[in-house]
């Protein structure tokens, strides 16, 4: 390895994500302890074990030329760039099942405003869940009130912007209709011939974004009045009853960003926006392909500039400390358990299958075109589940032909991998957790 260099493989022609994360993990821990949280070392941890001996792994043959390799087992957290996307195609699947032909599909943004970041990013499990109950509040209460309808929404979490800065919003997919509320059928937002002749309009985005504010500001005085909000530091002079007023109010003054995108042509497809947000389900906040450079220092990524949306604007390199790149990332590993994706109104869980189902038959009395598939149903996934698949046989490299599996070392759980020799030297177990006695990888079991 040249001096100077990352930790990553010699023969890349330029390191990866899980490269440069793996490098730098111990410099950070030692660096930055109080983000170095356990959930956030936990999450290092197996991205550092992910696909190596120490989770175990399945030993191939190649019955032709003899050729033998082992892949190991993939950690599964849905922070790895290695394990990005394994599942995403099949959430894709399930969710585009919401999506009616002839309905059209709007993607809502909502956004806390930079005041709220540093604030929320010491709040994340109290904050997020407020944004996503505000958003969902607002939507509902705009659409009931201007359009008389039921609405629907689904909820994905972003925290990122380009450069990997804390920029907190939610992107919800909403459809441009639903069941009347008063029973009388099927409303529209809009249709095409009425006052706006592109026949694209969800709500009055000024009332919304009125809505979004004074639910949201109104939450966040509940949670300081419970005492739910952790104060310390630069926001410890919160605790005051009239600072934080001030405080209020001047959010209160402040402009909320709920940015309505409706589809580009009346009649299109409301998957297309479900793609968009499948990129980012999983696999952390960048990919390998913005990577420019890296060496021990520095970091080069691209970055997209100016105020235009979508994936049209300038990319522009951006160059950050080692340091800086990996605390960055870590900025956006969520709090254990926390679901990032949730479904809302006619989606929600409970009524999901028995409210599209009757969107189509009220569709269908309205005299809209439904495809012949409308009404098969598959199982709806909360969150995509992440991790390479472990079962198909690998081909062989030297001819191409399926290799055969010759035996099997199963998967430790993540306890014993964390209180074994294996775990990286850098990580520290949570204090007070009962300690496993280490115990030794499991042989390799024939699978014949």
């Amino acid at each position: 390895m040249a001096a100077g260099t990352v930790d990553w493989e010699p023969e890349a022609s330029r390191p990866s994500v899980t490269d440069i994360l793996r490098a730098v993990a111990p410099r950070f821990v030692e660096a930055f302890p109080d983000q170095a949280v356990p959930h956030v070392q936990s999450t290092l941890a197996k991205l550092s074990l992910c696909r190596t001996a120490a989770l175990g792994g399945r030993r191939y043959r190649c019955d032709r030329c003899v050729e033998e390799c082992v892949v190991y087992n993939s950690c599964g957290d849905r922070n790895c760039p290695c394990c990005r996307g394994a599942k995403r195609a099949d959430w894709l699947d399930s969710a585009a099942r919401l999506i009616l032909d002839g309905v059209p599909h709007y993607q809502v943004v909502f956004t806390l405003p930079k005041e709220l970041s540093r604030l929320a990013l010491g709040n994340r499990r109290a904050i997020f869940n407020l944004l996503f109950r505000s958003a969902w509040s607002a939507l509902q209460e705009t659409i009931e009130a201007e359009h008389g309808y039921e609405p629907a929404a689904l909820m994905v979490l972003h925290t990122w912007n380009q450069k990997l800065e804390s920029h907190i919003h939610v992107h919800a997919v909403v459809p441009g209709g639903g069941p009347a509320l008063d029973g009388s059928g099927w409303r529209w937002s809009c249709r095409a011939g009425d006052s706006l002749p592109s026949g694209r309009y969800l709500v009055d985005a000024d009332r919304l974004r009125a809505t979004y504010r004074r639910i949201f500001l109104k939450g966040l005085d509940r949670l300081h009045a419970a005492d739910e909000l952790k104060l310390e530091g630069e926001f410890a002079e919160l605790r005051q009853p009239d600072v934080w007023r001030a405080f209020i109010d001047s959010l209160q003054g402040t402009t909320w960003v709920s940015y309505i995108e409706a589809p580009p042509v009346a009649d299109a497809h409301g998957a297309t926006v479900l793609k968009y947000l499948a990129r980012y389900l999983t696999g952390g906040p960048i990919s390998d392909g913005r990577i420019v450079s890296a060496s021990a220092s520095e970091v080069t990524i691209l970055a997209r500039e100016g105020t235009k949306s979508g994936g049209d604007r300038n990319q522009v390199p951006v160059t950050l400390s080692t340091l800086e790149f990996v605390r960055r990332w870590c900025l956006h590993i969520l709090p254990k358990g926390f679901t990032k994706i949730r479904y809302y109104g006619g989606w929600s869980s409970p009524r999901r299958e028995r409210n599209v189902m009757r969107c189509c038959y009220l569709l269908e009395e309205a005299g809209a075109p439904l495809a012949e598939d409308a009404l098969v149903f598959g199982p709806f996934d909360a969150e995509p589940e992440v991790g390479a698949s472990e079962t198909s046989c690998p081909e062989c490299p030297r001819c191409g032909e399926p290799m055969i599996p010759q035996g099997v070392r199963v998967k430790p759980s993540w306890a014993a991998v964390m209180h074994s020799e294996q775990r990286p030297s850098w990580y520290r177990p949570v204090p007070g957790r009962r300690k496993l006695e280490p115990r030794p990888p499991s042989p390799l079991q024939s699978t014949a």
